[in-house]
């Protein structure tokens, strides 16, 4: 199955993951990190400083892509239009 998030096409047999994640800035310098969704709202709100939202892609081991979204709502549309185009609608 072929799925297109914003402008990038990919083969779902080679996505080997996909995911949505919060960044966040680490402390150090201008360094950012990946945190899961669940963890921002149980055990970061109002602890760390978002720097926006995620669709991460990665195909095989060494090719990985990042969608990057503003607000958790905009990321959040993104994650609607993926998951119509896996239900094949």
């Amino acid at each position: 199955m072929i799925i297109t998030i914003e402008d990038k096409i990919f083969d779902t047999k080679a996505i080997t993951q996909l995911y949505p994640a919060v960044v966040i800035k680490t402390g150090y310098e201008d360094e950012t990190t990946q945190m899961s969704l669940e963890w921002i709202e149980v055990e970061g709100k109002g602890k760390v400083d978002i720097v926006g939202y995620g669709v991460f892609v990665n195909v095989g081991e060494d090719e990985k892509h990042s969608f990057m979204f503003d607000t958790k709502e905009k990321m959040d549309c993104a994650i609607g239009k993926i998951a119509q185009q896996l239900k094949g609608n």
